[in-house]
């Protein structure tokens, strides 16, 4: 039986790993990260890679490193230097030069030997032991589970998208696992439909590729946030409020308003305007009322303007869909333990972030208790710190009490 195991090899389960082994002494033999992908990391390298981001939109202090600066001090080192480039404000970081801390990162700490290949489709109590994970090629089991899961299986797909594709028409969304953008066919007229930070860089990415037309259909106007929330959530500005509030119903309130959902950085946004100007992309914004796929192949689009805009390649940027992680098997965990959630349906944790003996959950799964960041890598970082101070402290195992300090 393992002391550890993670599911998800996201950004959040691969930053408790190494914060778990390096930091708070778990044993590397002792842990394993299951995630069905490959390589760990390779569904976020493959949705932000995606849209073809130059920087990241975080600062540089938010990365997958143990101290604050890791990053940066990576960044004039021999196998840094190269790539090292940082944006405005909060001297964002580049892109490839993020990519390959975490690169070095997995090396350095040889996280790839504790990933385990596969996908959790069931959860079982062990009594006082700890926990079962069912996977299609068997069973784990852990003393302690963390449920690092994100909601990059779930792309939101608008209705009149959904029955487009499901027809055959040219409709991908960004964040599809089966889209690489890299390698589109070649188009006439490629459209990107959404209006926050990822349908704009991918954009600017496509009109600078190749010589077919491209449009970014906004259905909104441009919303300017350098962040998806205010910094003030990473601190006690916002979060000492929200921490004092003892309504669950109020909190994911707080969260939604938090929220700067489609919203993108000044700078991209002038970016955009000056492609715009010099004839690069076209900019429109109007949202769709219906699409109607074509005899040769294109897709026909109305718009709430009363115009119709023709595509032989429409890329969807709208994000993804609001609903929990984890899906039927962890519904059925919820029911057979007890597991308290709220009434939209996430989990309520303890401070130290645990659900039930030996359960822990991170990412989405703790944005009730974390609140709005809990999502980002700023998120990860916060869980991972309080998942290591239990850890360091001879904690892992007290009972749960739901808004307790441990």
């Amino acid at each position: 039986m393992l002391d550890w195991l993670v599911i998800g090899g996201g950004i959040h389960g691969t930053h408790a790993a190494l914060v778990l082994t390096t930091r708070a002494g778990v044993a590397t033999d002792r842990m394993r990260i299951l995630d069905p992908q490959p390589t760990l990391l390779a569904r976020w390298s493959q949705c932000t890679g995606n849209v073809q981001m130059a920087f990241l939109r975080s600062p540089l202090v938010h990365h997958l490193g143990l101290g604050a600066f890791d990053l940066f001090e990576f960044s004039r080192t021999p196998e840094g230097k190269p790539l090292a480039a940082f944006a405005p404000p909060y001297d964002r970081p580049g892109y490839a030069l993020f990519q390959a801390h975490c690169r070095h990162l997995l090396a350095q700490h040889r996280l790839a030997e504790r990933h385990l290949q596969g996908e959790a489709v069931g959860l079982r109590r062990l009594g006082e032991r700890g926990w079962r994970v069912e996977t299609p090629d068997g069973s784990l089991e852990a003393h302690r589970v963390i449920l690092a899961l994100g909601l990059s299986d779930r792309p939101a797909y608008p209705d009149w998208a959904r029955v487009c594709r499901a027809a055959g028409a040219p409709v991908r969304h960004v964040f599809d696992r089966d889209v690489h953008t890299a390698h589109l066919p070649p188009w006439r007229h490629a459209v990107v439909f959404g209006g926050g930070i990822s349908a704009a860089q991918l954009a600017l990415a496509l009109a600078a590729r190749q010589p077919g037309t491209v449009t970014l259909l906004m259905p909104h106007p441009v919303r300017i946030h350098q962040f998806d929330s205010d910094p003030g959530w990473l601190g006690p500005k916002y979060m000492r409020a929200f921490e004092a509030e003892t309504s669950l119903e109020r909190r994911r309130q707080m969260i939604r308003e938090a929220r700067h959902r489609g919203s993108m950085p000044r700078d991209v946004c002038h970016d955009l305007q000056r492609a715009a100007e010099h004839g690069e992309l076209c900019l429109q914004e109007a949202n769709v009322t219906g699409a109607t796929p074509r005899t040769d192949g294109r897709l026909l689009l109305s718009l709430t303007t009363g115009d119709t805009l023709e595509t032989d390649n429409l890329l969807l940027a709208t994000g993804f869909e609001p609903q929990r992680p984890g899906g039927p098997w962890l519904d059925e965990a919820i029911a057979n333990y007890g597991l308290p959630v709220a009434p939209c349906g996430y989990p309520v944790v303890s401070k130290a972030l645990r659900w039930a003996r030996g359960l822990y959950v991170m990412g989405p799964l703790a944005e009730l208790e974390l609140g709005p960041t809990a999502r980002n890598i700023a998120g990860a970082r916060k869980a991972a710190d309080r998942l290591a101070h239990i850890v360091e402290r001879g904690q892992a195992n007290r009972p749960v009490v739901v808004g307790c300090q441990a």
